[in-house]
């Protein structure tokens, strides 16, 4: 009790910014997207040039994969440690220090024709490292279970070594740390996802009163769905045009549906926070599929597929985690608002729009611009609404 005492008193006298990992990395992170998004609309415009190092397409999609998701996985990774664990958060100083560690490497890469590119690695190669060192000290220290979480984000800090390696000219093989790094964030939807669905789907259908037909726990067949994901998408990173690439692809999207259906996601209706995660986790399947039939369909764009695995399950599940994390780490009650509907809505809607823009009757880039605007407005409605939660105190007083 003594020691929860001193735990207690030390984390009060913190601000309340630096009181857990989900706060500046959350926020920070969608104040990034939000300016990627911006970035990368006005280059297409011809209004905006780039003092990067990396083409403005290549910037783009490393900033989405190794800047905003990074953010995003480290304040998820660090919020939940402490509950996998029982160990104490990284807060305060160490917190600030990472978190500062993530803006440097992200102004780095952005600045990188004038700072030099070297820099810009090291910085951003440094911050995924540290977190990943971080993890693994504190999860091997417990003996947790959640040792994959951590390698994935190790195998992450390769994926942007080899992006910018490819940046600067060397002899690595074109696209392959982009692919990675986007088959490793995909893994961890599957592999969280699988985990956090059916349990909150279960939870709250219980609460209910419905407990007839619940969710169960993971099983023989997740394991089997885990491994045939995992298959085709070190496929795809490593020869994304064979045949057999798409023949696994499409196996895994199909499994995928089957393991979505039996999550029981049409029973949510009736609440938003469950039923976006439903929402979120069927843009996986629909985006592998898509992309393994594009290896055998002429007329299926790539890039359609690549932007429903990306703009649709990648953005939506992170905001729906972090709306959520948001609001049962600050002491608020779990219950989504007008304005987090509108979230959920907005970033629906733009991926949706950038998925079909290739195949629209429509000018392409005014269709990319309209799908930018939805998307980043569901950013900064994530900023105007949660930013408040994620820097002032809890309401109940508590750290």
């Amino acid at each position: 009790m003594k020691a929860e005492g001193e735990r207690y008193e030390r984390l009060m006298r913190l601000p309340p910014f630096l009181r857990g990992g989900f706060r500046p990395f959350f926020l920070g992170g969608a104040l990034w997207a939000l300016l990627v998004v911006a970035l990368w609309v006005g280059v297409l415009a011809g209004a905006v040039e780039l003092p990067t190092r990396f083409d403005p397409l290549a910037w783009h999609r490393h900033e989405m994969l190794f800047g905003y998701l990074g953010s995003v996985i480290a304040g998820f990774l660090l919020t939940a440690i402490p509950n996998w664990t029982g160990r104490l958060p990284i807060a305060g100083g160490r917190l600030a220090a990472l978190a500062g560690l993530w803006l440097a490497a992200r102004v780095a890469v952005l600045f990188s024709a004038l700072s030099g590119a070297a820099l810009a690695a090291l910085l951003d190669i440094g911050f995924l490292a540290t977190l990943a060192f971080v993890a693994a000290r504190e999860v091997l220290a417990a003996k947790n279970r959640n040792v994959p979480v951590v390698i994935a984000v190790g195998l992450l800090a390769a994926a942007a070594a080899l992006d910018h390696a490819e940046a600067l000219g060397l002899a690595v093989p074109p696209g392959l740390g982009w692919r990675l790094g986007f088959a490793l964030v995909l893994m961890l939807v599957t592999l969280i996802g699988g985990r956090i669905i059916p349990s909150f789907t279960r939870n709250w259908l219980a609460k209910q009163g419905r407990e007839q037909g619940l969710p169960g726990q993971p099983n023989r067949f997740d394991i089997a769905v885990l491994a045939a994901t995992a298959a085709s998408l070190v496929a795809w990173a490593s020869m994304p045009d064979a045949a057999a690439t798409g023949a696994l692809l499409l196996a895994a999207g199909a499994l995928q549906t089957v393991r979505l259906a039996r999550w029981s996601g049409h029973r949510t209706l009736r609440e938003p926070l469950v039923l976006i995660l439903h929402v979120s986790y069927a843009w996986l399947p629909l985006g592998l599929l898509l992309l393994g039939a594009s290896a055998f369909v002429w007329c299926i764009p790539a890039s359609s597929a690549l932007h429903a695995l990306s703009a649709g399950a990648m953005a939506s599940m992170t905001l729906a985690v972090m709306t959520r994390a948001t609001l049962g780490h600050t002491g608020r009650a779990l219950r989504a608002g007008p304005g987090t509907q509108a979230i959920y809505a907005l970033v629906t809607a733009g991926a949706a729009l950038r998925f079909a823009a290739p195949m629209l009757p429509f000018d392409y880039v005014h269709a990319i611009g309209a799908a930018g605007a939805l998307w980043g407005a569901a950013f900064l409605l994530f900023v105007i609404v949660y930013g408040p939660m994620l820097l002032g105190p809890r309401p109940d007083g508590r750290p």
